[in-house]
């Protein structure tokens, strides 16, 4: 085959791949098979690697970038992308809408699904998809355009060469969420709260490989600018994008008037567990253009468009049982465990019910059918009691005197709510304390998951977090899924934590009442661990946002002569 022959063949190759990748990803109408894709995927990527320089920069073999980056690039949108005026009623919306009718008169509304993930610009040049942008602060966003490029749904290339901006939300399917979390507990990393956090972590990955074995998708619902603009409606605008290849909303239908808006956003509610994706309202919008260049826009919001956001989601379930957790700081605490309820798009089962004094205010027993929500979309919570359910064979709970891991009687805080364990041996208190030593957060220890941490402590291999230094590649050889390479890896992530930095130490020595800023503060104005245990309560308290119960914890701390020999014992390790 001549260049000549093999150029055009690429360039076949990467239009029909590009058709058929929008077949299948934006409107879900496949024309060929998963094989026959594949086969023409392999022709194009030996065509590419025997003639790298005919590459072309829409080829789907470029969804994935080869290098990983170090930072993302801070780049100024071309148009800012604000935010929207939240409203959570009807009568919200009618004012809304009353503010409309004032400036312009009688309009039409576009209703739209308010996506729950990251809001993004992409510019095309020539038709070409050129660069991606997150919102940032809606004036500065950041360049991801490598990690843009790896949702199959966003075309590389559109059917007209024009040049323009366009806005959407990217979003990771309810699917590829649950698939994700089951990869992450398999591999004992932390799980994801919901998908839009998610979401989030994966459009910030330094390497776009990672992003890409993520499956994201995207929506675009605005033109942010184009080189001709002659459309009278948003809904024509939106049919123009559609045209282009891109995703979009899959419904936005227009209204004469707010209440049959309000009809759509309640068919939306409706309708949500369904999709397959999260929403967490709707978008109500002026269809008109004419109108919203009269509306205008203030600092922040336009005052063409509204969103209205759902209450949290709300559903009965049985409470089985009530079980008891020793934290890290011993406190015991009770957690509700129920029925299988699907909330916010994923399947809870448990809850906190934080301490003895929340159980005796809502008057929970065990057998009720209790009412559960995620608070802000992402935390599980009980927030009453269905009482008419009750059939009298319900059971009160009362919290033990001992603790439940160690025997140990626990004690109770002087405000009466916590109780907790005072043993510091309490297997239940070093796990924990471990596991929080060893966390992304504190000392970024890989590896170390707390099925591990376990079986280091039940074969009593560690008794605290200075002896995960002195373990050798035979110790992790004894236990259950290591070999010499996974145990050399974790060896290695273990001594490289010795660099983490002393903020990271102090935040993983778990001081009570000292996170991570504290953590960070306390670390800027000592430089070292031993000017810090040899502080007073007046050095201390001179740092900005410390008060008296900070004060006070790390002054505590650090006079506890247990906690000066672990750290001594940690620094002769390290």
């Amino acid at each position: 085959m001549t260049k000549e022959n093999t150029k055009k063949r690429i360039a076949e190759l990467v239009d029909t791949l590009n058709y058929h990748s929008k077949k299948y990803y934006v409107y879900d109408s496949p024309e060929i098979s998963d094989y026959e894709y594949d086969m023409l995927m392999r022709e194009l990527k030996t065509l590419e690697e025997n003639h790298p320089e005919l590459k072309l920069s829409h080829s789907p073999t470029q969804r994935v970038g080869d290098v990983p980056l170090s930072y993302f690039e801070e780049i100024e949108h071309e148009v800012p992308l604000k935010s929207l005026q939240d409203v959570f009623s009807f009568g919200e919306l009618v004012e809304f809408d009353e503010r409309v009718k004032k400036s312009v008169g009688d309009t039409q509304y576009v209703v739209e699904l308010k996506i729950d993930g990251l809001s993004v610009a992409l510019e095309y040049k020539n038709g070409i998809f050129f660069r991606g942008l997150t919102r940032g602060n809606g004036i500065v966003g950041e360049d991801v355009t490598s990690n843009i490029r790896t949702i199959s749904s966003v075309p590389l290339k559109l059917e007209k060469e024009i040049d323009i901006t366009v806005r959407g939300e990217v979003f990771m399917p309810r699917a590829s969420f649950e698939a994700l979390n089951k990869k992450q507990e398999a591999e004992e990393k932390q799980l994801f709260a919901n998908p839009r956090n998610a979401a989030a972590g994966s459009l910030r990955q330094l390497d776009s490989s990672v992003t890409a074995s993520r499956n994201l998708d995207i929506f675009i619902f605005n033109i942010q600018k184009c080189d001709f603009y002659n459309f009278e409606t948003h809904s024509q605008s939106l049919d123009f994008l559609k045209s282009l290849g891109f995703k979009v909303s899959p419904y936005y239908n227009v209204y004469n008037s707010i209440s049959s808006a309000f009809n759509e956003i309640e068919r939306f509610d409706e309708i949500r567990d369904s999709l397959g994706f999260d929403i967490d309202g709707a978008v109500v919008k002026v269809n008109s253009l004419a109108d919203r260049l009269k509306l205008g826009e203030t600092v922040k919001v336009p005052r063409w468009a509204a969103a209205y956001k759902y209450p949290p989601e709300q559903k009965p379930t049985v409470l089985k049982d009530i079980v008891i957790q020793v934290g890290r700081t011993g406190v015991l605490t009770p957690n509700a465990l129920f029925s299988p309820v699907v909330l916010a798009g994923t399947t809870v089962t448990k809850a906190t019910l934080h301490n003895r004094n929340f159980i005796k205010d809502l008057d929970i027993m065990i057998g009720d059918t209790v009412i559960v929500q995620k608070a802000g979309e992402i935390i599980p919570e009980v927030v009453r009691v269905d009482k008419s359910k009750r059939t009298g064979t319900e059971i009160s709970f009362v919290m033990p005197d001992k603790c439940p891991v160690c025997e140990t009687e626990v004690v109770v805080d002087p405000s009466g709510a916590a109780v907790r364990c005072p043993n510091d041996l309490c297997p239940a208190k070093v796990h924990r304390k471990i596991i929080h030593y060893a966390s992304k957060e504190a000392m970024n220890i890989e590896g170390l998951g707390p099925s591990i941490i376990e079986q280091l402590i039940d074969n009593h291999l560690i008794s605290d977090v200075a002896d995960l230094y002195s373990l050798k590649k035979e110790q992790f050889l004894t236990l259950d899924g290591f070999a010499d390479v996974s145990a050399i890896k974790t060896i290695n992530s273990i001594q490289n934590s010795k660099t983490a930095g002393l903020d990271r130490l102090l935040f993983g020595l778990g001081i009570r009442n000292i996170g991570q800023k504290a953590a960070k503060l306390l670390a800027k104005r000592f430089g070292n661990i031993d000017a810090l245990i040899s502080a007073n309560f007046e050095d201390i308290i001179d740092i900005e946002d410390f008060g008296d119960t900070s004060t006070n914890a790390v002054l505590d701390y650090f006079t506890d002569p247990e906690n000066i020999k672990l750290i001594e014992k940690e620094y002769s390790s390290v």
